[in-house]
């Protein structure tokens, strides 16, 4: 079997520890968790400790967005360990799942963010105080303490407590009167566990947006209480002034997946949004001839870390050879020249991912190849309960942990 190849720069990415992205850290750090996913998450989990203190929560969010780990595998794993003790963690798990529900059945509230900051991109080239208080805010240089703080933990990380977020996202919104679009943007691009569905959402949530009037304000004393006492900040909003925006649009029926031919000879395209197909037994009789992942995926260190250990994961389950692409057309040349006739990716959902298809789709169709999709039964049995809010889903949740063989 050929060597794997390299991603430029691997060696020298940072080290993700803290928040692992390879599948062995994410068990590890799974299984060092456990103990504390039943009543000590459920009595600790919104207590802001600091930077390097985040034992409290699992830490496997990067790792459950690229599924290095699988929600169905971490959530089995709590379950056995607590049973209904760990309520609140697994409901914790089924907001990620129903965000990424909610989006798919309502594209274009991803496409309306992506055209809103255009026009405030715009809105900055042309408004000077406009972009200094921007500005002032992504430098941590507005004099709110605890929130100053976190964007120096939030840059020097790629990581912020989900609390936190919270109240970072309300002074934004609410205390600086920034718009949320570009607060969404700000953490997108440097969370080292940034999903466009959980993160465009929160804001919405946040800005009271997404439950319509239901705004979340940050209150100073409750912040102080907390994190302990570290942060005292003042002159914070005492009223939520939610920002004019449209409804959200009517849910629509979700996206079909493109369809698998399990006769045919295939590559495996690897993306971050499943990096663990191999484990997957809907794909285990599939006749694998090459696993690629396209350069531009691993652009950010992170991304190249998950790519490199879900690359040698899949060639060491299907002993084929592997190619890191530069281009799709690269993609598609090397599929062709394996003997396949198909190219089987994980579901690629709204937002970065669902915007590569196209390209991807246009050169495997000049090669005479088809792309196809899989999507796991965790998104078809619960997705369908996104439609409305989270209460909808939680309802679901016993019953889609048994469907799931949980419990």
């Amino acid at each position: 079997m050929a060597s794997l190849p390299s991603f430029a720069g691997a060696a020298s990415a940072p080290d993700f520890a803290a928040h692992p992205v390879t599948r062995a850290e994410a068990l590890a750090r799974l299984h060092a968790f456990l103990p504390q996913a039943g009543a000590a998450y459920a009595a600790r989990r919104n207590i802001v400790f600091g930077p390097g203190r985040h034992d409290a929560v699992s830490r496997l969010s990067a790792a459950l967005r690229r599924r290095v780990l699988s929600e169905h595998e971490v959530v089995a794993a709590v379950h056995a360990a607590h049973g209904e003790g760990a309520e609140k963690f697994v409901a914790e798990v089924f907001w990620r799942t129903y965000f990424k529900g909610w989006l798919e059945a309502r594209p274009q509230v991803w496409s309306d963010w992506r055209g809103d900051l255009h026009r405030l991109d715009l809105r900055l080239a042309r408004d000077d105080a406009f972009a200094a208080r921007h500005l002032g805010a992504s430098r941590g240089e507005t004099g709110i303490d605890c929130f100053d703080h976190w964007v120096g933990e939030l840059e020097a990380t790629g990581y912020l407590h989900n609390w936190a977020r919270m109240q970072f996202a309300s002074i934004w919104v609410f205390t600086l009167g920034l718009p949320w679009q570009l607060g969404a943007r700000f953490f997108h691009d440097r969370l080292v566990d940034a999903d466009p569905a959980s993160n465009t959402l929160s804001w919405r949530w946040v800005a009271g947006l997404h439950t319509r009037g239901k705004a979340y304000l940050a209150d100073a004393e409750r912040i102080a209480r907390m994190t302990s006492g570290r942060f005292a900040p003042r002159g914070l909003a005492t009223q939520a002034r939610i920002p004019d925006g449209p409804a959200a649009p009517a849910a629509q029926p979700v996206r079909s997946p493109l369809r698998v031919d399990r006769a045919a000879p295939c590559v495996v395209w690897l993306t971050c949004e499943d990096l663990s197909l191999e484990l997957e037994p809907a794909l285990a009789d599939l006749d694998v001839r090459g696993v690629a992942v396209l350069g531009a995926d691993g652009a950010g260190a992170v991304d190249r870390a998950a790519l490199g250990d879900g690359m040698a994961r899949a060639v060491a389950r299907w002993h084929c050879p592997s190619r890191i692409c530069a281009s799709a057309e690269e993609l598609a040349a090397f599929a062709a020249g394996e003997g396949a006739r198909q190219v089987v990716t994980g579901f690629a959902c709204v937002g970065p991912a669902l915007e590569a298809v196209p390209e991807v789709n246009r050169a495997l169709r000049r090669e005479g190849l088809a792309l196809a999709e899989h999507r796991r039964s965790w998104d078809e049995r619960a997705w369908p309960h996104a439609t409305k809010g989270f209460f909808s889903m939680k309802q679901r949740i016993p019953a889609l942990l048994s469907a799931a063989g949980i419990g």
